[in-house]
């Protein structure tokens, strides 16, 4: 439905921190923050990621799933396959 990134980029997009995003949503700080904190896809109760998922689009933020061409206009960013893996920090050794 969402990815973690997904949630993060579109944060950033509309400008926002986790606490607006959660009053958007209608739920919990630390609910997003567990959200953004998942890999992958975000894992969750189905009533809580619809709520953010509707927050985002009335905020005017368009998911875009793998494959799936973007049919709103405007402005955006799109992830797309690379040639360069980014190394992770804890890929790194890092803690």
């Amino acid at each position: 439905m969402i990815t973690a990134g997904q949630m993060r980029a579109a944060r950033a997009l509309l400008g926002i921190d986790q606490k607006t995003l959660a009053e958007m949503a209608g739920i919990s700080v630390p609910t997003i923050q567990r959200m953004e904190s998942s890999k992958g896809n975000v894992r969750g109760v189905v009533d809580t990621l619809t709520k953010v998922v509707e927050a985002l689009d009335r905020a005017g933020i368009e998911l875009i799933g793998d494959n799936v061409p973007s049919m709103a206009t405007g402005r955006g960013v799109r992830l797309k396959e690379s040639e360069i893996k980014p190394t992770l920090p804890d890929e790194q050794g890092e803690q």
